[in-house]
Order: C-alpha cells, then sequence, then structure tokens
C-alpha cells in the first residue's frame, strides 16, 4: 500500500504541474517542472508561478517535457505517464494479462536525448521497448509452428535485502526469407511541414526511404501522400521495378506550410485502398515528427476517421524523426490503435536496421491480436509484478475474446516481457503456466499455445543464466532508474554500469552491447 500511496502521490504532482503550466490555454515553460524528491512535501512545489507562453497543442492525455536540446537549445517533447506496475499478491490476483508490444521508439529517443548530452524525462521511458530493442536469443520455432514461448530465469542483481527472481517470458516468431515475403503496397505519409526542415528529419527521411526502395520487389508498390498545411499526392502507385520514378519523387521534396497530419493520413488511406493487394501487405507508413496543429491533432479524432480501413487490413507503421519539437504520444498512440508498430529513426543505422536488416518483420505480419496471460501457482509466487507494459493492460476475462485489440507481431519478430517475482522459502514445483493467444492474419483463425515454467528450472546465481536474459535485466533496470520507478529505488546507474560491463564481454562483437554500456556510461555523467 506505501507504495501504492506514493505512486499516486507522484502522479497527482504531475496532473497538478500539468494544470499549472497549462494555466487556461497558457502552455508549458521551457524549464522542465522540477520533480520531487522521496518524501518532499508537494505542495510546496506547486507554489511556482503560471507561465506565460502561447499554448502548444497537445494530444488527448499528454503533457510536454521541455528540455535543452544540443547547444543548450530549448525544445518541447510530448509524452504520457503510464505509471509503474504495482506487485500484485498471487491470493489477490494470480492472473496476468497484457497485449504484446514489438514497438523500440522509447530506447531511440532515449538514445538521442544521451547524445545530446541530456537525461531522458522520466515519462519517456517504457521500459518494455527499451528490452525489446535487443536480441534475445530465441530459437526459432519448429517448421508449422508460428512461435515459440520461451521461460528462463534467475536471481535479481539488483535486490540487496531479499532474494527476488526474475523470470524472462519470450515470445518469437518465425523467419519469412526475403524471396518468400507477399508482395506489398505502401503508401508513405510524410510530413513536409516547417517542423521537418532539417537534416534529421526530412533529410532522414529521404536516405531512409532510399534504403527501402533497393529492398522493394519488383510487384512492391509504393505511393507517396506528403502533408503541410494541406495533403497532396506526389506519387501514384507505382511498382518497385520503376525505382527511379520513386527516387525521384522521394528525392523532390521540400518542407511546406503548417502540419495537418489528419488530412494527411485520411488522403494516404485513401491512396491505400487504391492500391490495395487482396493477398498481399497493405500498410501505410506515417513518417513524421508528431507534431500536429492543424486539422483534428489528437490519436483518437484522427482514428476515427480510419478506423474502417482498419478493419480492411491496412495496418500502420509510424516511425518518428526530429527531436527539437517531438509527439511521442501521438506517434506511439497512432500505432497502437492502428493495428501497427512504433519506431524512432535517429541515424542513419537505425535507418538500415529497419529498412534493410529487418524489412521482411518490418513489412509482413504474422500475427493479429496477440496476448499473453501468465497463471502464477499461488502455492509457489507469493507476489510478481510484470516489468512494464504498463499501457498494454488487458482485462484477465478478456484474455479469450477475440474482439479485445491487442498487438501485432511482425515476421522473425521476437517479444519479451520480464516480470519480477517472490517465491515461498523452500518452494518447489510449477512457478506459472503462459498462454500466448493470436489470430492468423491469412486464415483469421485464433491459436492458443501454452507452455509451464518450475522452480527447479529457475539459475540459483544470475551470473550463470543466459548471457541474453542477464543483458534483459539490466537494460529493464536501466529504464526502470531513468523512469524514476520506486522499485529501482535501491539500485543505482553504478550497479547497472557495472553489470553491463561485465555481460559484454559474455557478448563479445554484440554492436547495440558496446553502444549500450557507452550510454549507460554517458547517463552515470550526466545523472551526477
Amino acid at each position: 500500500m506505501n507504495a501504492l500511496r506514493k505512486a499516486f502521490g507522484y502522479c497527482a504532482v504531475f496532473l497538478l504541474l500539468f494544470l499549472a503550466a497549462c494555466g487556461g490555454g497558457a502552455a508549458a515553460t521551457e524549464e522542465a517542472p522540477r520533480e520531487l524528491s522521496s518524501g518532499e512535501d508537494y505542495a510546496a512545489a506547486t507554489e511556482a508561478p503560471a507561465p506565460e507562453q502561447p499554448a502548444s497543442i497537445l494530444p488527448s492525455g499528454g503533457y510536454p517535457a521541455p528540455t535543452a536540446g544540443a547547444g543548450n537549445e530549448p525544445y518541447d517533447m510530448f509524452f504520457e505517464d503510464y505509471g509503474v506496475n504495482p506487485s500484485i499478491d498471487t491470493e489477490d490476483d494470480n492472473l496476468s494479462t497484457f497485449a504484446l508490444d514489438v514497438d523500440t521508439g522509447s530506447y531511440t529517443v532515449m538514445r538521442n536525448y544521451l547524445n545530446d548530452g541530456n537525461l531522458p524525462p522520466p515519462e519517456s521511458v517504457r521500459v518494455e521497448e527499451y528490452v525489446n530493442y535487443f536480441e534475445q536469443g530465441y530459437d526459432s520455432p519448429s517448421e508449422h509452428q508460428t512461435f515459440n514461448i520461451y521461460i528462463d530465469g534467475g536471481p535479481s542483481p539488483f535486490t540487496q535485502t531479499e532474494r527476488y527472481d526474475m523470470l524472462r517470458i519470450g515470445i518469437q516468431g518465425y523467419e519469412v526469407a526475403d524471396d518468400e515475403r507477399k508482395d506489398a503496397a505502401l503508401t508513405f505519409v510524410i510530413d513536409v511541414s516547417g517542423s521537418m526542415d532539417m537534416d534529421n528529419r526530412l533529410g532522414l527521411v529521404k536516405q531512409s526511404l532510399e534504403m527501402l526502395v533497393e529492398q522493394l520487389h519488383e510487384d512492391d508498390t509504393v505511393s507517396i501522400v506528403v502533408y503541410g498545411s494541406e495533403a497532396r499526392i506526389v506519387l501514384d502507385p507505382t511498382p518497385g521495378s520503376r525505382s527511379g520514378e520513386i527516387l525521384s519523387a522521394i528525392y523532390s521534396l521540400q518542407p511546406e506550410g503548417a502540419t495537418n497530419a489528419e488530412a494527411g493520413i485520411r488522403l494516404g488511406y485513401r491512396m491505400a485502398m487504391e492500391a490495395y493487394m487482396r493477398d498481399g501487405i497493405n500498410r501505410v507508413i506515417l513518417c513524421s515528427d508528431g507534431v500536429a496543429n492543424v486539422g483534428e491533432t489528437g490519436p483518437e479524432a484522427i482514428l476515427e476517421e480510419i478506423d474502417h480501413y482498419v478493419e480492411e487490413g491496412v495496418t500502420l507503421t509510424t516511425i518518428g524523426f526530429g527531436m527539437d519539437n517531438y509527439n511521442d504520444t501521438l506517434m506511439e498512440q497512432l500505432a497502437d490503435q492502428g493495428n501497427g508498430f512504433y519506431a524512432y529513426v535517429d541515424d542513419r543505422d537505425e535507418a538500415r536496421k529497419l529498412f534493410i536488416d529487418e524489412i521482411t518483420g518490418t513489412l509482413q505480419t504474422i500475427a493479429l491480436d496477440a496476448k499473453v496471460q501468465v497463471e502464477f501457482n499461488p502455492d509457489v509466487v507469493r507476489n510478481y509484478r510484470l516489468v512494464g507494459y504498463e499501457n498494454r493492460d488487458v482485462a484477465d476475462e478478456d484474455f479469450r475474446d477475440n474482439e479485445v485489440d491487442a498487438g501485432e507481431i511482425g515476421a522473425g519478430h521476437s517479444v519479451t516481457a520480464l516480470y519480477e517475482v517472490k517465491l515461498f522459502p523452500e518452494a518447489s514445483g510449477k512457478i506459472a503456466t503462459v498462454f500466448m493467444r493470436w489470430e492468423d492474419p491469412d486464415t483469421h483463425q485464433v491459436v492458443e499455445i501454452s507452455q509451464d515454467f518450475y522452480a527447479d528450472d529457475l539459475e540459483r546465481d544470475f551470473d550463470e543464466t543466459d548471457p541474453y536474459f542477464q543483458r534483459a535485466v539490466v537494460v529493464a533496470e536501466f529504464a526502470e532508474i531513468l523512469k524514476e520507478s520506486y522499485w529501482a529505488e535501491d539500485s543505482s546507474l553504478d550497479d547497472v554500469y557495472d553489470e553491463a560491463r561485465r555481460i559484454e564481454d559474455d557478448l563479445r562483437r554484440d554492436d547495440d552491447m558496446e553502444e549500450f554500456v557507452d550510454l549507460v556510461k554517458m547517463a552515470v555523467r550526466l545523472w551526477q
């Protein structure tokens, strides 16, 4: 209860600060709201005078997180704070249910912040997106299987007073060879408003799309819609065999006008229906900084316009660019509700990963409305906590309701969830059963599989667990510290750095791990 009261107190503080910042139409100031230390009286902290700047347009439920960019230039970033999951006693509720999520945008946003010399705002951190950014080392499903469920676990290295174990639950989808990928009708909706007039925005969009064009099949089609103050068609559906025409259209893009995302997305979906492939991939790909200041500006209103297209099987991927003012909330929620996924491209390497290295998974979906339910054994597990997935909660009774929206998974993608569990002393036997349920996008049949996990399967020493498991736990702790989670109060970035350096030796020639160690080192320096 203390943890819940504290979490509620923090939420109240942020709400009061936001309302004070809005001031009936006033916007956030250029200084970030001061956050409270543990136990600080929040009433005194809310006595700051109301800011005087004009209002920014916010999506429903979102709020700005002002900070400073490279060269100490102020900018506004918009995020949604989803809170932190509580620890739950199994005698009260032994079921944990959530929609699967392959988004990674939160991790790359953090990387961009650190490379600019700033810590990311706590509300920008979605722990599962940090964990799912990394390769997990799962085996591919055997022939004729769509998914594998993989479970392992061991003690947490970050709990000091008593033993807690971490469970890693992994879902691995089957691979699809590039020459076996379905033909794709791709409609790019590109923000060319004035806010995109930067090399790390529209310039990087062009470079990213150039990479994708190189991967197209002859029978794929590409359409391009742009929007500034208004939306217009730049390229009608054009086959991949005419790559020169597609590239010319990409190179011609220039910044113009305000930001009418609603008009751009609406026109993009109409184009997607013109190019619709009955047995192929039909995907709208939004490339934007997420800022919308003309027309409808929130995800709910925009998606009301396109909901029936989603039912037709047209999915939406959102790819974020830019940092000086960026709307993470809008981009993440659009992708969630548009049956797609959200990524953030901060440099050419990330673009290459998305559009070359993982192009088939980026385009071809192998599971719709995928969700997991973990049934903990109350005779073995005293309490548990799902780490992350706060905005992916599904009611336990809705797990087998096929009408409930959940997550989508691309070919070859893996999804990982971590649980912190406290076992009863000398407990033995089954810890949990993991159920996964999804709809096949081709046959529309619903499939369910399950896997058991036992106390004897737990490792007794963290250092002896699978190195990929170790990395997932360390990355999650890093995220929880940056999120200023109550559950990470007893650990530090120094602890994370020490563990990351050790794991780096076990994962030699792993570029992502080497980069992670460098990012933790940056965070340690900035945290002081």
